[in-house]
């Protein structure tokens, strides 16, 4: 059986460190900000990429194109490594297409080798949790394509449970709707989010006040995760440490789990979410 590797976009959002450790390749996306062009992961620090978007800067991001998926992923099928790439939601991104027609052409030139890409459905911490079990899976011996199965069968309960300050910076982007950005704009009304089954991302209620949506993201994911067997909950912030730890104190009394990771949202995502979301990731069901 031929070796593999599992590669991921720079989304994930669990820093350049993290998938090092992992020996987990990162194809990166890229943004724009004040008139300078970055590369996710490797540009500007989360406090300098915050401060700018609080300065009223916007960020414009840009997918993979096919040409630089195929580059990126090339020198591992040239090394006789197969490849399974967990890919940003195709509903988010054209980056998953990207990489599905890089993946046809190297399967055709060449032909001993596998490039499997799994449109994950999940943005964020959502595809690190696919990750995270993905790589649980390959280390127990599973082959390239017994873990492409288990994810494909498993994406869809991978539970994103998000607040936002406000809805400008997903409107803007065209990830929200326009009356689902009103809900942004209100005083105090904190909107609550979550990705759908078709990897979208949808308004789902709002809460009053910014400590009763902290607590609404936790009790989402214990809701969710009941019957699951979740070992890591995952906790994203946008330069809000302090209210990713209250979430990591909720998560520890209400859920019983200690392993829980935290990280800084990444700049790409963040562009869409700006400063002060938080979510939790966890395994579960849906509804």
């Amino acid at each position: 059986m031929r070796d593999y590797i599992i590669t991921v976009n720079s989304t994930v959002d669990t820093g350049k460190e993290w998938l090092e450790e992992r020996n987990v390749p990162v194809i990166p996306l890229k943004y724009t900000i004040d008139g300078q062009e970055y590369t996710d992961m490797y540009g500007l620090s989360d406090k300098e990429f915050f401060q700018k978007l609080r300065e009223g800067k916007m960020s414009v991001t840009s997918q993979i194109n096919p040409e630089e998926a195929k580059e990126m992923l090339e020198p591992y099928v040239k090394e006789g490594k197969d490849v399974l790439h967990l890919a940003f939601s195709s509903a988010l991104s054209g980056t998953c297409n990207s990489m599905k027609i890089a993946a046809e052409e190297l399967q055709e030139e060449y032909p001993e080798a596998k490039v499997i890409v799994v449109d994950t459905l999940c943005a964020c911490m959502g595809e690190a949790m696919l990750l995270y079990y993905a790589l649980k899976q390959k280390e127990a011996g599973k082959t390239i394509e017994e873990v492409a199965q288990w994810a494909e069968e498993n994406k869809l309960h991978v539970c994103h449970n998000v607040t936002v300050d406000d809805l400008f910076h997903l409107h803007r982007g065209g990830r929200v709707s326009k009356t689902a950005a009103v809900l942004g704009t209100m005083v105090k009304v904190k909107p609550i989010i979550h990705m759908d089954d078709n990897g979208a991302l949808q308004v789902i209620g709002k809460e009053r006040g910014r400590k009763k949506s902290l607590h609404k993201i936790v009790d989402m994911a214990v809701e969710r995760s009941e019957g699951w067997d979740n070992e890591i909950i995952m906790i994203t912030h946008g330069d809000c440490l302090e209210d990713a730890e209250y979430v990591a104190k909720l998560v520890r009394e209400k859920m019983g789990i200690e392993n829980v990771f935290i990280h800084n949202i990444g700049t790409v995502i963040g562009s869409h979410t700006g400063p002060g979301v938080v979510a939790t990731f966890c395994m579960g069901n849906k509804r």
